[in-house]
């Protein structure tokens, strides 16, 4: 019995580790090639901040365009210009289809993976990873991700440095933490799971979500919410992927932020909400797994 114990616990551990920041931290220097190397904060881009906002848009808008019939409470709450905007955009893809003489089919509503695949040529997925014992990990399976391509999104509620995260964070492995010491708690189980729900719930206004919660769930409306299955880098494994922090804007639409996977802990009306997204650091081949690097700043 105590050495199957001790096995259980030594798998459990194996898979925990290439999250386990310490442990990381421990071994960056046996493995340099984990480490991308950042003068500054305000140079962490690989891409700027308008390119990332336009991929985020971009995709979210498709998803509001194919889910359209469940969107009616919300159109009505809108502003006449935007609901014009969004009928004329409509009113373009069905002529589009026509032209295509694929009407039946392309009018059945898309999954949010095959939303993905038409708007940027790609589409990810969880699957088991092909590192050992290392759990799940995240895959290109359809398409090629092009360098400087927005390939995922870091989910979970967002805590300022000095909110209470201590419970969340026992054996927690999802936990990822942002150059100013910003916490993002990507957990999809336990209390951060309940702690997502409950902030997600007090920010919404009638039909108006202000985040999603399905990538707690097993249908993800936002197929890019899978950046917290994303595995760390390894001597043989090298990094093709690697963080980016991103504010939200002001100006965010905010009929789309019901696709937007991160919620602050705290309801702060002057704070811009942060997210994190993974971004393409060479071209990506279909059936190729994610692997992302941890930087550290230098001066």
């Amino acid at each position: 019995m105590p050495r199957r114990l001790l096995r259980g616990l030594w798998q459990r551990w194996r898979r925990y580790k290439y999250r386990f920041v310490p442990w990381i931290a421990l071994n960056l220097s046996h493995n340099p090639r984990t480490l991308r190397y950042v003068p500054e904060e305000s140079k962490d881009k690989v891409i700027s901040d308008e390119d990332v906002l336009g991929t985020l848009l971009k995709v979210f808008q498709a998803l509001f365009l194919n889910d359209f019939d469940k969107q009616s409470e919300i159109l009505t709450m809108l502003p006449e210009p935007v609901k014009s905007k969004y009928q004329d955009l409509l009113a373009l893809e069905h002529q589009r289809v026509t032209l295509l003489e694929n009407r039946h089919q392309q009018q059945n509503i898309l999954k949010p993976e095959e939303i993905l695949y038409k708007t940027l040529g790609f589409s990810v997925a969880r699957a088991t990873s092909s590192l050992i014992s290392a759990g799940k990990g995240v895959f290109v399976t359809k398409g090629l991700v092009p360098k400087g391509a927005v390939v995922s999104m870091y989910p979970g509620t967002v805590y300022q440095k000095y909110e209470p995260i201590f419970f969340q964070s026992i054996g927690n492995p999802f936990i990822f933490r942002c150059l100013d010491g910003v916490l993002i708690d990507g957990n999809d189980k336990g209390i951060s799971k309940v702690v997502y729900r409950s902030c997600n719930g007090r920010d919404q206004l009638g039909p108006l979500k202000m985040s999603d919660s399905t990538w707690l769930t097993s249908e993800i409306n936002n197929p890019l919410a899978v950046g917290q299955y994303v595995n760390n880098c390894s001597n043989d494994r090298a990094a093709n992927v690697c963080y980016q922090e991103f504010d939200v804007p002001a100006v965010f639409p905010i009929e789309l932020k019901q696709y937007l996977p991160n919620i602050a802990y705290s309801y702060d009306k002057q704070s811009p909400l942060r997210c994190v997204v993974l971004v393409a650091l060479r071209d990506i081949n279909q059936g190729e797994e994610f692997f992302s690097n941890y930087y550290t700043i230098v001066s």
